[in-house]
């Protein structure tokens, strides 16, 4: 978008889902789809085009059957998508709008399809923005490494959340927040590496799981062998649904925080979340972490050899040692480090 204010400049977003459509994917009132903020990155967004005289969209209204719902839709309009695949051929072939950017958002244990297209997508698109650009965890077979751009992980604020960092009343206990998934690909998936910590720490009765589809034990998602060898364990902790991730986590002392997949780069919303609510993350995922947030401020899971021994460890931390660590969450999130991963969606679109 630098240096193009004043022009007649539409920019059109394709969600990565239908519910996020008809611009709700700018919408803060919804309190699904915007849970615990989730949409501010894209609210700041609107705002900033808006402030610059552009206009931006999701892409449905680019589509037939929507365009006429767009006042002046003339000049030039760049065409942006958050991971689907069925829409930039029809952009490009009907020359609706510029292929600005392509953003993959989830790894290859979600969606290998995004990646097995990256050949395509660096042909087509100006740039695409990927957790990391060396190829670890995906092929670089055909890809245009120059079109490729490392993806920040777009976080909601810029400072703990009040009054859940407040909270001193907390469980000297583990919580696990995480939904019951069956990933497609099993190579370096975590999720397998989450149920199996749960089992374990269940053993010793310091960790409760949140989340969906845990009791579902007819799911497609429960259909694997983690999930059945350990699911008495996984019942016996298992406290329902969680409408608000920082509620939860201001209740407790430590949360299991795995990602989905371990790979370089690929740090999401799950460890910001537990700095907001002042939780000590257990973490495990991105190889690389200590690059992009300092050591201090998480305890690294990979240094354990059992998760009897982690949680040996942790409980005991003392109570001004975690305030230290908890303060420098805070310093963190308000550093050159961590504003870099609030206004990342921005950049994309500068």
């Amino acid at each position: 978008m630098t240096g193009m204010e004043g022009e007649n400049r539409f920019i059109f977003v394709d969600p990565s889902s239908k519910h996020f459509e008809s611009n709700r994917l700018f919408d803060l009132s919804d309190t699904i789809l915007n849970r615990d903020g989730t949409l501010l990155p894209f609210f700041r967004l609107r705002e900033k085009v808006t402030d610059r005289g552009m206009q931006i969209h999701t892409a449905d209204y680019l589509f037939q059957g929507q365009i006429h719902k767009i006042q002046n839709v003339k000049g030039i309009s760049d065409y942006y998508s958050l991971g689907l695949l069925d829409n930039f051929i029809k952009v490009a072939s009907r020359k609706l709008a510029r292929l600005a950017a392509f953003i993959i958002i989830e790894p290859p244990v979600v969606a290998p399809k995004l990646y097995e297209a990256l050949p395509k997508l660096t042909e087509l698109f100006d740039r695409v923005y990927i957790h990391n650009i060396h190829g670890d965890g995906y092929s670089m077979a055909g890809v245009d490494i120059s079109r490729l751009r490392k993806l920040y992980w777009p976080i909601a604020y810029q400072d703990v959340q009040h009054p859940f960092w407040d909270n001193q009343d907390r469980l000297r206990r583990i919580v696990a927040i995480s939904g019951n998934h069956n990933p497609r690909f099993r190579k370096r998936e975590q999720y397998s590496t989450r149920i199996e910590a749960m089992a374990d720490l269940a053993k010793l009765g310091v960790v409760d799981l949140f989340g969906r589809g845990w009791d579902q034990w007819w799911s497609r998602n429960a259909l694997w062998w983690p999930y059945w060898r350990n699911r008495q364990a996984l019942i016996s902790i298992y406290q329902g649904s969680c409408p608000s991730k920082f509620e939860v986590l201001s209740r407790y002392q430590f949360c299991l925080c795995f990602e989905n997949m371990a790979m370089d780069g690929y740090i999401t919303e799950k460890i910001f979340d537990c700095f907001y609510a002042g939780t000590i993350p257990l973490y495990l995922g991105a190889p690389d972490i200590s690059k992009y947030i300092p050591e201090e401020i998480y305890i690294d899971c990979r240094n354990f050899s059992s998760w009897s021994a982690m949680w040996k460890a942790v409980s005991a931390l003392s109570e001004s040692r975690m305030m230290v660590m908890r303060q420098a969450m805070r310093d963190f999130l308000k550093s050159e480090s961590g504003i870099r991963f609030y206004k990342s969606l921005e950049a994309i679109f500068e």
